[in-house]
């Protein structure tokens, strides 16, 4: 796994657990702390024996850079978050946390023609837009505290045929906008929160949540979080970003050793590790 920081990451609890469950002896999963101008050159030096790679931020945009043949979603998206080594020494890069996002999401229960909010317009907002294509969301509304970065996601949304609008971070955050107030972010029926710690608290316990929303909020320590904890307590269905990690590591494991993951081995180890 490559990343930075990246001491925190439970990332080689699920793998190695997997490894341990499908019985590969002789694999294992473990942490270099890489940042995004390092990554190229680290690439470079591994051996044959490294079979595939985890990158999470910084570097998603830079792994794009040092693979051979990129997939489509990973180009669209404009990040990576796994390389795979391949028969002839070089790499391919992958982006499973949109099918992930796509997997978590539909277990909760959205369905075709839901609308979308986003909060954020990083690499997981990206992931966000890709898992609405996927999902044939009716439409996406982003609110950032960036102008600039959600002009950014602008022609990622058009790759993808996805129909964005831009709410103002100033107005989003009013309470009843992300409720049901009949303001910017009013009547979604999944709101995507993918803001660092701390960034909606202050108004998290003024949301007034319309029934059947979905709330997937990509921090998963601590948790729950002020706004998974409303959304909770309203009856709606909350999703976290330890249920992506999950589902983005099967999809990563899979491609890695060419096997069926062993999810519930996999899951039972990330749910010990969080408890622990």
């Amino acid at each position: 796994m490559l990343g930075r920081p990246i001491a925190h990451s439970l990332s080689p609890v699920i793998h190695n657990a997997g490894y341990a469950a499908a019985g590969l002896t002789g694999w294992s999963y473990t942490r270099i702390e890489c940042a995004a101008a390092e990554l190229a050159d680290l690439v470079a030096g591994l051996g044959p024996e490294w079979a595939g790679l985890s990158v999470t931020m910084p570097g998603k945009e830079a792994a794009l850079a040092v693979a051979a043949e990129v997939s489509p979603v990973a180009a669209t998206v404009g990040a990576a978050n796994t390389l795979v080594r391949r028969l002839d020494g070089s790499w391919y890069a992958d982006n499973t946390d949109v099918i992930g996002m796509v997997e978590v999401l539909t277990e909760a229960g959205v369905r075709p023609g839901a609308t979308v909010a986003v909060l954020g317009a990083g690499g997981t907002a990206r992931a966000a837009l890709a898992a609405a294509a996927h999902l044939h969301a009716a439409g996406v509304t982003v609110a950032a505290r960036r102008p600039a970065a959600v002009a950014a996601l602008a022609p990622v949304a058009a790759a993808l045929g996805v129909a964005m609008t831009v709410a103002p971070w100033s107005e989003a955050l009013r309470s009843e906008a992300l409720g049901s107030g009949g303001s910017l972010l009013a009547g979604v029926d999944v709101l995507v929160s993918t803001v660092p710690k701390g960034a909606v608290d202050e108004v998290a316990g003024a949301v007034r949540w319309r029934p059947g929303t979905v709330l997937f909020d990509a921090i998963y320590d601590p948790w729950p979080t002020p706004l998974a904890a409303s959304a909770g307590a309203a009856g709606c269905r909350v999703v976290s970003g330890l249920d992506l990690l999950l589902a983005q590591a099967i999809g990563q494991f899979e491609q890695f050793t060419g096997v069926p993951a062993p999810r519930p081995a996999m899951a039972a180890a990330l749910a010990a590790a969080r408890t622990g």
